[in-house]
């Protein structure tokens, strides 16, 4: 591709970064939801043209518009309000706000409109609200067209630069009812013609008219508004300047005018205008005189006059953010307090009360002094003698230094009629005190302050209301909620404390807060004891989500009784930590986890399952026989374990055999082995167990002390308990030498289902060890003794032992060609 010339490259990239603005300023930068389009502080040189057409509300403030065309809201046919204030506007289209008929809303306030723009507003009939103040006409006259505007309800005109009000700038407007009307001239209003005011109909009249060089323009004013009604007048910035130190009454005619509420914003004061001011509202029909942000100064030359203001009788008196406090006793004295209802000193930096103060507000009946610099020892001084405040009923001291409870207590004990007392963001409950107090408190406000639990002794018990919010509380005095029965709203929002006690006892508490603590655990039995309980805020707690947690929002929630204000949205799990900010709401544990009657129920029947089982498997393997048996060796074994001969076995042979088997074993099983040479030596129980001993050692010990065990086996044999269990214990010894001690001696045909099933260990002889079987035919019997002397092993030399004595005498008779034992008769095992 051939390169393009230099200034083709250039013109391409021009038209490039054109193209970027372009698409750039495409894109609305409004904030839109269809009705309502936000484009306040875009730095906007013109408006956006992609708005919504359907837009009912449009904000343009702070922006850097320069002029309005016509078509500029041409589309905009349903907009009600207009907002256009803090731009740079200087021109404005005839007919741009032609389409825009609804409007009830149009601000232009703070731009550079050079010329009163009356024809605009001509179709704006339903228009309620114009504010077209602070711009730079120099006239304020308002044009014909104003008077069809039928529906304005406030209007505020005026600018810096208005040096001048004539007598017909507002006759266009003389039959309107408004609500407010505003007008604001430059520093210092030059020329003020008499009757200019006197058109106006309004309820509200705020005028920021500056008269430092014109102060007799004031009682033309006056005037001109004698004989009318305003619920609110307001000047601001009277005296922008200088302070007036002239002799003439600037307010004389202010008794000729009804106004509710007088305020005087900003501006220069000295107790000369002051006292003009307190006279003139002394002799008039004024009920709040409000002074807000106003410059206070003495004048160096000031005396001491004999002039009081004794009758200033006022619902309210509003003294606020004046940085000089000596506002307070202008004339020294606080005479101008007497008749005043609401008295409120707020920021005015005082930060003591004279003694001389307390006794001028006997008729104060609410007596607000926040955001000073108040000690609670400069309110109540033990020095002064103070009168009773037989009329107060509310006091709030909030945002001072106070920190002592008992000082307050003092000072309000003489107030009887005191039920609210607010003391709120002071260092109050950090002493351990005991206060008492005037018994008609109702009502106690503590929050932000720094509380311990020490502070209960300090409380009053009469309230009904106690907030104590946000102060560092860690823990509750549940003594105090004993004594105080009246307790009807409790607030304890964003403390620490740490745990909820279940002795809490309050029976007429209504309302409780608690959001913002840090307990973790609240049950179904933290709240018993408060009958009355409606609501209930504790979000925003460290919860440890369980199942008593569970169970008190289930049952709270099922009951409707107290109504959880801030559920669900404020609860959140802390611990366990695998539900760290789950919602409470979706915790629900199941029911096993959480019914400990089911959990009861279930375990018992497992045991109960267990206990059958093990009973069955007792039953089928005949455990008890077998533990009851071992029971007997481990104790027969103990007890014999000192007559043992370690390395040598008495017998050659135990032979275990039943009692009815008795006459076989004696004519030739033992006949036999001992009379053979050399004898065998044999163990029967009739003949070597001794006697006086128990029965379960001699059968351990001789099968203990013989080499080998021979059972002969027969059905009377399986029906034996004695051989049963002689058969355990030779099973006992032969554990480790798989059974080569053990001879069995089939004397009779013995089935698999003729042993009991306890005899496992006898059923797997049976069937994989070899026995001897005797033979009922006599050509075959002399080899049976010779396997089972084969088994037996060689005769060994004769061992004597002190216990081998026999419990017989024994004679052996020949005749007849078979051998007789004679036995003394005893009762032995095996039999």
């Amino acid at each position: 591709m051939e390169t393009l010339p230099r200034h083709e490259r250039l013109l391409m990239f021009c038209i490039l970064v054109l193209g970027l603005v372009e698409g750039t300023q495409c894109q609305t930068p409004c904030e839109t939801n269809g009705f309502y389009a936000n484009c306040k502080g875009r730095s906007l040189a013109a408006v956006p043209k992609d708005l919504p057409t359907a837009l009912e509300e449009l904000d343009l403030s702070y922006n850097r518009l320069f002029q309005i065309k016509i078509d500029d809201f041409s589309s905009f046919t349903n907009l009600r309000a207009l907002n256009l204030s803090y731009n740079n506007i200087s021109f404005i289209e005839n007919g741009s706000f032609a389409s825009n008929t609804l409007l009830i809303n149009l601000t232009l306030f703070n731009n550079s409109l050079t010329e009163m723009p009356s024809a605009l507003f001509e179709p704006l009939q339903f228009l309620q609200v114009l504010d077209i103040s602070n711009n730079f006409y120099s006239c304020p006259t308002l044009g014909a067209e104003f008077s069809k505007l039928e529906n304005l309800q406030s209007l505020s005109v005026g600018g810096p630069l208005v040096s001048k009000v004539l007598k017909g700038d507002f006759a266009p407007i003389k039959n309107i009812s408004l609500q407010k009307f505003s007008l604001k001239t430059m520093s210092s209003l030059g020329f003020y013609e008499k009757g200019a005011f006197s058109v106006l109909n309004t309820q509200t009249l705020w005028l920021d008219i500056a008269l430092d060089t014109n102060p007799q323009a004031l009682p033309l004013i006056l005037k001109d508004l004698a004989g009318k009604s305003f619920n609110s007048l307001r000047f601001r910035n009277l005296f922008e300047f200088t302070y007036y130190m002239d002799a003439m009454d600037v307010f004389s005619g202010l008794a000729d005018i009804f106004i509710g509420e007088l305020t005087f914003y900003r501006g220069k004061f000295n107790e000369n205008l002051l006292r003009l001011t307190l006279k003139n509202v002394e002799k008039s029909n004024v009920q709040d005189l409000l002074l807000l942000s106003i410059d206070y100064a003495r004048s160096l030359s000031t005396n001491r006059t004999s002039v009081r203001i004794k009758d200033l009788g006022l619902q309210n008196l509003v003294i606020k953010d004046v940085t000089n406090p000596d506002i307070l006793r202008f004339d020294w004295t606080f005479t101008w307090f007497s008749r005043v209802s609401h008295l409120y000193i707020i920021n005015v930096n005082f930060n003591f009360v004279p003694c001389d103060a307390w006794s001028q507000m006997v008729s104060v009946e609410r007596l607000d002094i926040s955001s000073n610099r108040l000690l609670a020892s400069n309110l109540y001084n033990l020095l002064c003698q103070y009168s009773e405040l037989p009329n107060l009923h509310t006091f709030i001291a909030a945002n001072n230094n106070m920190r002592s409870l008992y000082t307050i207590s003092l000072l309000t004990s003489t107030w009887p009629k005191l039920d609210t007392l607010d003391l709120t963001s002071n260092y109050l409950g950090a002493r351990d005190e005991i206060c008492t107090w005037t018994p008609k408190i109702t009502k106690l406000i503590l929050k932000d302050n720094t509380l311990k639990v020490e502070v209960f002794k300090c409380l009053p018990v009469t309230v009904e209301h106690l907030d104590l919010s946000n102060s560092l509380l860690e823990r509750l005095d549940m003594d105090y909620f004993n004594r105080n029965t009246n307790l009807k709203e409790l607030i304890l929002s964003q403390n620490k404390l740490k745990f909820i006690s279940r002795d809490w006892k309050c029976p007429n508490l209504q309302v409780l807060a608690l959001e913002g603590n840090s307990f973790g655990v609240i049950d179904t039995g933290s709240f018993k004891d408060l009958p009355e309980l409606r609501r209930l805020t504790a979000g925003d707690n460290p919860y440890h989500c369980t199942c008593d947690l569970y169970a008190f929002f289930t049952e709270t929630l099922n009951e409707r009784r107290i109504i959880l204000a801030d559920w669900p949205q404020a609860y959140y799990c802390y611990h366990p930590p695998q539900l760290l900010d789950t919602k409470v709401e979706f915790y629900t544990p199941g029911q096993v986890e959480c019914d400990v009657r089911l959990v009861v129920a279930i375990s018992v029947s497992i045991t109960a399952v267990v206990v059958i089982l093990c009973m069955l498997v007792c039953w089928r393997f005949d455990i008890p026989w077998y533990l009851r048996t071992t029971c007997s060796i481990v104790q027969s074994k103990y007890r014999s374990r000192s007559f043992r001969d370690g390395g040598e076995h008495n017998y050659h042979a135990f032979i275990s055999y039943s009692h009815s088997d008795a006459d076989w074993v004696r004519a030739e099983l033992l006949y036999r082995l001992e009379n053979c040479s050399p004898p065998y030596r044999i163990c029967i129980h009739e003949r070597d167990f001794l006697p006086g001993k128990w029965i379960i050692d001699n059968i351990i010990e001789n099968i203990e002390n013989s080499r080998k065990i021979i059972f002969v086996l027969s059905h009377n044999f399986v029906n034996s308990e004695w051989c049963n269990y002689e058969l355990y214990f030779a099973h006992q010894r032969a554990i480790g030498h798989a059974f080569e001690d053990v001879i069995l001696v089939v004397k009779e045909k013995v089935t698999m289902e003729d042993l009991p099933k306890r005899f496992h260990k006898l059923r797997k002889m049976l069937r994989t060890k070899t026995y001897l079987e005797w033979p009922s035919e006599q050509n075959r019997q002399h080899f049976f003794w010779i396997q089972l002397k084969s088994i037996l092993g060689k005769v060994s030399p004769p061992v004597t032992s002190q216990e081998s004595l026999s419990v017989v005498s024994e004679t052996v008779a020949f005749g007849s060609g078979t051998p007789s034992v004679e036995l003394s008769k005893v009762t032995l095992p095996c039999s």
